[in-house]
């Protein structure tokens, strides 16, 4: 699909070689980086990420007697009520966690701004890729793994994440989801966290046409 304006960045093929060049759209790739903005959607993404199942028991609720373990009195030991007191073992928990909804709410726009700052702050400082010739990849990791090699994946130390254009890369997904230190997302679930969590991003050349399509659905329901 041609564009007007963009940025033009090198589409590499998977032996490492330059086939040509595209235009990524500055509205997404070109944006001034706000790092408050960008640091609000990883707090709201990792909180959103929480259960917030765990729950721990109180002097009410642990199991055990509650009649008083011994007299008041004349013991000449400290005084104590229940053997489910906080202060015995086995007894319940002061403060402890309980189920909560730790959820927080950001605005659809929002997403997309920090997304395409994410994504502007990426290309800044040359962690994007275009790659061309994953569409036609056997489904075996051997062959993905060789072939991000080539491309300078970062090695043993690599974390890389790897766009696709969605349900058409399913022999991408099969070859990667075994291979250390790569993620794999569609261009519509990506999100300003999984760019930032990540060293350096390899997008499919046929992903950038529905990562657009999703920032212009947004503008149009917004």
């Amino acid at each position: 699909m041609p564009r007007e304006t963009g940025l033009k960045l090198s589409v590499y093929d998977l032996k490492g070689k330059s086939v040509g060049k595209i235009n990524l759209p500055k509205e997404i790739f070109g944006v001034k980086v706000n790092d408050k903005l960008m640091a609000q959607a990883v707090r709201v993404y990792l909180a959103n990420q929480r259960q917030g199942t765990v729950s721990t028991k109180t002097r009410g609720e642990v199991k055990g007697s509650s009649r008083k373990i011994y007299r008041q009195k004349g013991t000449g030991r400290a005084r104590h009520g229940s053997i489910r007191a906080p202060i015995f073992v086995k007894g319940g928990l002061v403060f402890g966690p309980k189920p909560r909804d730790y959820s927080m709410k950001f605005p659809k726009n929002m997403k997309k701004a920090a997304l395409s700052s994410a994504l502007s702050a990426k290309l800044r400082d040359g962690e994007i890729k275009i790659i061309t010739g994953f569409e036609k990849i056997e489904p075996k990791t051997r062959v993905l793994a060789q072939s991000l090699k080539v491309l300078g994946d970062g090695g043993k130390k690599r974390k890389l994440l790897l766009v696709t254009p969605g349900a058409d890369a399913k022999n991408v997904v099969r070859a990667g989801r075994n291979i250390e230190g790569v993620s794999i997302l569609s261009a519509n679930m990506l999100n300003a966290y999984s760019v930032l969590d990540t060293r350096e991003i390899f997008f499919m050349k046929e992903s950038i046409d529905p990562l657009v399509d999703c920032f212009k659905k947004e503008k149009a329901n917004g």
